[in-house]
């Protein structure tokens, strides 16, 4: 099975329950899967042939879930976009997995034209426009192409996230790493036609995978959550409400923005019978007063990097008013196995291992990662159980709200600015409260400003990466062998009370 086939074979089923329910259109199965076909043949048209890399650069929407689904009825792989990201930031990832098709709008099309990207050709979200427009798909025919039989190993998708070298990296990710992970959920979840999912997480964060895909394998329906509402508190517990959620997936952080300032916990009719959170620790303090308030729900922190998808879980029971350890990641998930590396300077921790069908098939334009076993960098404790505990990371990778961050890559923008001589970044706090601090040397005498450097790396980072505050030193400090001190930039970087 692939991921176009969990569609079609819902379709085949129940052609009148509703798949997606999106910002712009609400769709049936029926409707998704015909949708699907008429993207395919456009696309075909386009050049798409099986193998090659579709870009999504779009708001969330029914109509992308569509392009996603025919993108993978041509045997091609989606590679989704942030659709705030600056154009030059996108013209890099095209370039890089040598995208000649990008799904996107009129207005983006024209950056990326303008840009130097003349090769590209476009299938707007929009019904008008200067290339292929949407409603051009209504004289498409909407029977299913030739099947493409995909194999297990087939690119399904590819997910950049930030790269240590300074430019972001893609994690491709095989029809069988996702389904392995898919699957497993669906099982987990006991997913059944009368579920509603909420989709919080954007489609380039690989939260969202489960959102829609978990969702389809069960015929159950999945409400897009538009990335403007995605941390407003209010507007988001009144989406609860109103459309019913009974399976929520997110980061902590919006759950706690919910709760802390969305009035979430005031509400006696809470629809959720699962919550699952991932992608950063969820403060016990937080935690607590949410399970109390949900006894009857069940909650799930999943834990793994995008190049492993899900790999442990761990089901979070009551909590005694007396604990303050942090939720454990829990035991393996998947089919993956996991093990600890024996890191000799803290006995006990190690560096969780991971190998099995959710691991990835490599980083797009880099060595296949094949059956060796992928280090994850993060650093846990085994406990008496047999599950994990996360302690921290081995190496400088940062997280705000879930988001991956390599420092090295903001520090590569701020360098290329002329009055940047040297820059080391750090964050200060975690979950809400993280902010990116930059510690910077001003070259030749001019100091910058925080304006200035935000300005600056808007222009070639997404949004998450962009600096929060700067602090300008004489000399950055520098370990014995004269490598950045990070430890000692967190300790100088402004503490918030």
């Amino acid at each position: 099975m692939t991921l176009d086939q969990i569609v079609m074979r819902a379709a085949a089923r129940s052609p009148g329950a509703i798949a997606v329910r999106g910002p712009d259109e609400t769709l049936t199965y029926g409707q998704l899967d015909a949708l699907a076909n008429q993207v395919a043949r456009v696309l075909q048209e386009l050049g798409v042939q099986r193998g090659d890399r579709v870009g999504l650069w779009t708001e969330k929407s029914a109509r992308a879930v569509a392009a996603m689904q025919g993108i993978a009825r041509l045997g091609a792989a989606y590679v989704p976009l942030d659709p705030l990201n600056p154009a030059a930031r996108t013209r890099l990832i095209l370039d890089d997995c040598r995208i000649d098709v990008v799904v996107t709008s009129a207005a983006r099309a024209s950056e990326l034209r303008n840009g130097g990207l003349e090769r590209l050709r476009f299938l707007l979200v929009e019904d008008t426009g200067p290339a292929r427009a949407w409603t051009s798909l209504g004289s498409v025919s909407p029977e299913p192409l030739p099947g493409h039989g995909l194999g297990d190993h087939a690119l399904a998708y590819i997910l950049y996230t930030s790269g240590s070298t300074g430019t972001p990296k893609g994690v491709c990710i095989s029809q069988r790493n996702a389904l392995a992970f898919i699957e497993w959920s669906h099982e987990l979840l006991g997913t059944t036609p009368e579920d509603r999912f909420s989709n919080h997480a954007p489609f380039f964060f690989d939260l969202s995978v489960l959102d829609l895909y978990a969702a389809f394998l069960g015929g159950a329906s999945v409400t897009l959550i538009p990335e403007a509402l995605a941390f407003t508190p209010k507007k988001l517990v009144e989406l609860v409400l109103r459309e019913r959620f009974t399976i929520w997936y997110s980061v902590p952080s919006a759950l706690i923005l919910m709760m802390s300032e969305g009035g979430l916990l005031e509400h006696e009719d809470l629809p959720f019978r699962t919550v699952l959170f991932a992608g950063e620790p969820f403060p016990i303090r937080h935690l607590r007063p949410l399970r109390e308030r949900l006894r009857s729900a069940r909650f799930f922190n999943l834990y793994g990097p995008t190049e492993t998808n899900v790999c442990t879980a761990y089901e979070v029971g009551d909590i005694s008013p007396e604990r303050t350890e942090p939720v454990p990641i829990g035991h393996a998930s998947c089919g993956d196995r996991v093990w600890l590396a024996d890191e000799a300077t803290q006995p006990g921790v190690g560096e969780l291992m991971v190998e099995g069908p959710t691991v990835m098939l490599g980083y797009w334009g880099q060595p296949p990662q094949e059956a060796r076993p992928y280090a994850t960098g993060d650093l846990c404790r085994q406990l008496p159980d047999g599950g994990f505990e996360y302690i921290g990371r081995r190496d400088n990778m940062l997280k705000v709200r879930g988001r991956r961050i390599e420092p090295g890559e903001i520090e590569t923008a701020l360098l290329s600015h002329p009055a940047v001589r040297e820059v080391g970044v750090v964050t200060t706090a975690s979950s809400l409260e993280a902010r990116l601090v930059a510690f910077v040397v001003a070259a030749d005498g001019t100091k910058p400003t925080l304006l200035q450097l935000k300005k600056h790396c808007a222009e070639r980072l997404p949004r998450y990466m962009i600096i929060d505050e700067l602090r300008v030193l004489s000399e950055l400090p520098r370990t014995q062998n004269g490598k950045l001190d990070r430890r000692a930039l967190r300790d100088l970087a402004p503490r918030r009370t």
